[in-house]
């Protein structure tokens, strides 16, 4: 595990299971269509139950660069934050559908007035986006967020890989220089 501040933001990275967080919200990187099918999203709806899905389908469809929260079922988590990173199940992504689906999940928790958000990877398994992209666009979408907005308490991204986990401490090394 490894812990950054930035700001009075804590960001920490480690190596887990989203589904497990206990922070107010965890961030399903959905597609637009909110069907919660593989991936993050199918472990999301299997723990916490069908009616996290249902509640998002009342939303469909969304644009990237747009997200809705909804409850968390019987997850530890409060509420889930549907940000989509592609338009249809199980399509590939691309770099900047990434970094508008991360904007729209922060920008919705802060909104919201969530102070404790978890992110898996992004685009990351079905999107096809390699870890080594997926962790320096988490890593750098999150900074200047917090850089412009003061909010959060603390901002957790969970790699369920042990190779994504290693990418996401190399880019936090070298652009978050706080480490706690």
């Amino acid at each position: 595990m490894h812990m950054f501040k930035l700001n009075n933001t804590v960001i920490l990275i480690k190596l887990g299971d989203i589904t497990q967080e206990e922070v107010e919200a965890i961030v399903n990187p959905a597609n637009s269509y909110l069907i919660m099918g593989g991936g993050v999203a199918g472990a999301i709806k299997k723990k916490g139950g069908k009616i996290i899905e249902e509640e998002a389908l009342k939303y469909s469809p969304i644009d990237i660069g747009k997200a809705v929260l909804t409850n968390a079922g019987k997850l530890k988590a409060r509420f889930v934050i549907h940000s989509p990173t592609m338009k249809y199940p199980g399509e590939l992504t691309n770099e900047n559908n990434v970094r508008s689906s991360i904007k729209a999940a922060l920008k919705i928790a802060l909104e919201k007035g969530i102070k404790s958000i978890a992110f898996p990877g992004m685009g990351t398994g079905v999107g096809g986006i390699s870890y080594n992209l997926g962790a320096k666009i988490l890593i750098e979408e999150i900074k200047e967020f917090v850089e412009k907005n003061d909010h959060f308490e603390i901002i957790e991204i969970v790699a369920y890989e042990k190779e994504f986990y290693d990418e996401l401490e190399k880019y936090a090394v070298s652009l978050l220089s706080n480490r706690i």
